[in-house]
């Protein structure tokens, strides 16, 4: 059953350090998700403000205003994903005094909240609960012992050129306009926000030891695979290959060892996120990058429109397809179906050559 949560996203709902919340706010099946918070849009649809998608989840000025329109509601979740992973400075006091009420919090931050001697006591005296999301991974030991040879299903990977580009969102998407085609996909997660949206499959690849994150997701493939037996396994990536304060994809490519590749770009972004210091690198680096690394040229390229335009996110798509000679859309504004189509006529072809796996 859904928990009934408030997101709390002060100060970060509208940048890309919102991404927790922003990928809440789209999907999730943990949380039925009654508002965010965050004053600076206080009064505003959420959907509206992300993406102009009207989605009736209500933006507050803070934690009372919001128990005061859903006094039912029974968790508290850290929306901000920002940079380090460190609480925001004034989110301590909504958390106490979410705790106060009895309410659970649940956090996806580096700072374990649990381990906060006042938050812990004050959790324990309100019969609440407080969850670290990345804790639950930090202690995983799983090294990586070549099972993934055994798994036939094809493997999709979603990368970014940069981190907080979209990823967990255009395989989500991918992965549902598969099955409204008939082809069984199964998502791993591969962050701690997919693990909110109620991913059954994933780890928080940044909260584990180094050693343990190619095990600790061939675990997680290997498992869907057994279990359900799907045509395809979708996973996004993690950062960026040239991010150098997020990296994190290259692990998820040699481990899945993709057939196909999607790749996600803004074209509008001019720096790496958070470091106007370092410019975009270019599209075509990325491309003969992956090309290198998987053995794949890059299937499709989505484009993030932050910044553009309707018009201009189609005369981008159209751009791409002449030069690279592969797909493009829009994921936010056109959806992910030209991709899934192509799959679709290509997925026979990849299922035809799988053989189920001996156990």
């Amino acid at each position: 059953m859904r928990r009934k949560a408030l997101i709390l996203a002060e100060g970060v709902y509208g940048s890309t350090d919102g991404k927790t919340a922003h990928g809440l706010v789209r999907r999730s099946d943990r949380f039925d998700v009654l508002g965010v918070i965050d004053s600076a849009y206080a009064g505003m649809d959420a959907g509206a403000v992300l993406d102009g998608k009207y989605r009736d989840i209500k933006i507050y000025a803070s934690l009372e205003e919001a128990l005061a329109e859903h006094p039912d509601a029974d968790v508290l979740v850290i929306g901000a994903a920002v940079a380090g992973g460190r609480l925001p400075p004034g989110y301590r006091d909504v958390v106490l005094a979410a705790l106060m009420r009895g309410m659970d919090v649940v956090s996806g931050l580096h700072e374990f909240l649990s381990d906060d001697p006042d938050l812990s006591r004050v959790a324990a005296e309100h019969d609440a609960e407080i969850v670290d999301v990345r804790k639950i991974y930090s202690s995983w030991r799983t090294f990586y012992t070549g099972e993934m040879d055994q798994v036939n299903s094809p493997r999709i990977v979603v990368v970014g050129t940069d981190s907080a580009i979209g990823k967990r969102t255009t395989a989500l998407m991918l992965a549902e306009a598969l099955g409204e085609r008939g082809v069984r996909a199964a998502f791993i997660g591969t962050g701690q926000t997919a693990w909110m949206q109620g991913a059954k499959y994933g780890i928080v690849l940044d909260a584990m030891v180094n050693d343990f994150i190619t095990g600790g997701l061939e675990r997680e493939i290997v498992r869907a695979y057994r279990e359900e037996r799907p045509d395809v396994i979708i996973i996004p990536g993690q950062g960026s290959l040239l991010h150098p304060a997020f990296p994190g994809s290259l692990e998820i490519l040699t481990v899945a060892r993709p057939e196909v590749v999607v790749l996600q770009h803004a074209p509008r972004r001019t720096h790496l996120d958070g470091y106007p210091q370092y410019p975009m690198p270019d599209l075509d680096r990325y491309l003969k990058l992956l090309e290198l690394i998987t053995g794949h040229r890059v299937y499709a390229i989505t484009i993030n429109t932050e910044g553009m335009s309707p018009g201009e996110a189609d005369a981008v798509a159209e751009e791409y397809e002449k030069k690279y000679g592969v797909i493009s859309c829009a994921p936010l504004q056109h959806g992910v179906g030209k991709i899934a189509d192509r799959l679709v006529e290509d997925l026979p072809r990849i299922r035809t050559s799988s053989t189920r796996m001996t156990d």
